[in-house]
């Protein structure tokens, strides 16, 4: 793909999603992202929405879920998924957080992804949603509508985000993610894609025949 074809698809997404650019998970704060971020891990957002009003009003902040023990912070996050598993990542991220950031969220890529359970898709999100941190957060739906569109045939995440950052101009990646994930979720499925409707249909050289 050429510079100048990601920017036109990247100006219909605009055109079909005008002021959406931000993650559909509820938050108050970069600690309340973070935590929603680890847990939407394979399940989807409205199921984190439903989990986290509970799960914050008993830890509203990194300090009392860093303090909380496996056995509580498990019983507000069975519902998620794979809960014994977040449950240990949110507690030892919170413990990470309060021991090397003052139990604040820090605002860069390099010190985001040292954090336990925490990778480049998780940082960027809390960067582009809370920072303003021009960000990439590669989920299935960005990896499943970059590949269609042309952007790369890579499946590795990574790779993924620095196809689209060398063809998107960088004050317009935050946006950019958020239009493929939306464009994922309205029109792009994984499975019988409704290519008819997609608002950037033609422009893309995917052939669901």
């Amino acid at each position: 793909m050429d510079r100048n074809t990601a920017i036109r698809i990247a100006d219909a997404l605009q055109q079909a999603y005008p002021g959406k650019f931000r993650t559909l998970l509820n938050f108050r704060n970069p600690y309340e992202l973070l935590t929603a971020t680890i847990l939407s891990a394979r399940v989807t957002d409205k199921l984190i929405n439903s989990i986290t009003p509970a799960l914050f009003e008993r830890f509203p902040d990194p300090a009392s879920l860093a303090a909380a023990s496996q056995e509580e912070v498990e019983s507000y996050v069975k519902s998620a998924g794979f809960y014994r598993n977040k449950a240990k990542s949110l507690r030892l991220c919170c413990q990470a957080l309060c021991e090397r950031h003052g139990c604040e969220v820090p605002a860069t890529m390099e010190e985001l992804v040292k954090l336990p359970g925490v990778g480049r898709k998780t940082a960027a999100v809390v960067l582009s949603n809370c920072f303003d941190v021009p960000a990439i957060p590669v989920d299935t739906h960005v990896r499943r509508t970059a590949n269609r569109l042309g952007f790369t045939d890579s499946k590795d995440p990574q790779k993924i985000e620095q196809a689209i950052a060398e063809l998107v101009p960088r004050d317009r990646w935050s946006a950019f993610a958020h239009h493929l994930t939306y464009l994922g979720r309205d029109f792009c499925f994984a499975r019988k894609p409704a290519c008819d409707r997609c608002p950037v249909a033609g422009l893309c050289p995917y052939n669901p025949d």
